[in-house]
């Protein structure tokens, strides 16, 4: 896990990463968005990414699992 992803440097710092721990792989969280995820999973070190807006608290307390079915299939075709 990379936490808090965008707060500690983002893809650029991933990117650095990658060239002294090739064996790394990361799962970056923390300011992850539906728009930056793609541009995180494009990056060989990157395994997954996590973020609240999969699961929003709102949809939780309503048990609107509807949406949040919605959200995570949103969310799975990010990286496909």
């Amino acid at each position: 896990k990379f936490f808090p992803a965008e707060a500690a440097g983002g893809t650029a710092y991933l990117k650095a990463l990658s060239a002294p721990l090739p064996q790394a792989r990361f799962c970056p969280t923390g300011g992850i968005s539906p728009a930056s995820a793609p541009s995180y999973l494009a990056l060989p070190n990157v395994a997954c990414v996590g973020g609240s807006w999969m699961v929003p608290g709102d949809a939780i307390a309503a048990k609107d699992w509807d949406r949040v079915a919605r959200l995570a299939a949103e969310a799975a075709a990010l990286g496909a």
